[in-house]
């Protein structure tokens, strides 16, 4: 049996999650939830549990550092469309042309550069490793994880599959986030 999938084109998936992520985030009953909100390719919503304090607080440890390394702007709990939706990426960076480019995009149309994921004891390898393939499809250069216990692991577009120890665009970048 043969599986066909009819793709839109990007254009039209652009428009299509632009337009859906728009009326997600200007719906007054979804902005009472403390839920994180992510969509799916079909534009239905995907809800998980809002993160911990100490999840929160390496977001902001993660997203300062990078900056005052590298330059550029980062960014905690950034929206950006995918071949699978609007993914939200705990901390994101962006060089300042890339950022210069993007405008004010209500929701990144091309990923970050850098996109980050802080697990939390929920998260499964499964669905960091689809979240990094979105990335990546989507124009991220690099994937770094943070793990339950503040180390740092890197993953390149050039090399998905195989962990680094180090950055290449952020070399200096501590290899524990503490608390």
């Amino acid at each position: 049996m043969q599986l066909i999938i009819n793709l839109p084109n990007r254009d039209s998936m652009l428009a299509f999650h632009r337009e859906r992520w728009d009326a997600i985030s200007h719906d007054v009953e979804l902005s009472k939830l403390e839920y994180r909100i992510e969509t799916n390719a079909l534009g239905q919503i995907i809800m998980t549990p809002p993160a911990r304090y100490i999840h929160s607080r390496r977001q902001a440890k993660i997203a300062q550092l990078i900056e005052s390394q590298i330059g550029g702007y980062s960014a905690t709990e950034c929206g950006m469309i995918t071949g699978d939706g609007v993914k939200i990426a705990d901390v994101t960076w962006l060089s300042a042309a890339k950022f210069l480019a993007m405008g004010h995009q209500n929701v990144l149309e091309s990923a970050a550069e850098i996109c980050v994921e802080i697990l939390s004891p929920s998260n499964s390898q499964n669905e960091i490793q689809n979240k990094f393939r979105l990335y990546f499809d989507a124009g991220a250069q690099e994937c770094w994880i943070c793990d339950l216990s503040g180390r740092m692991t890197y993953y390149m577009k050039s090399n998905p599959n195989e962990p680094k120890l180090k950055s290449p665009m952020c070399p200096e970048f501590p290899e524990v986030i503490g608390d």
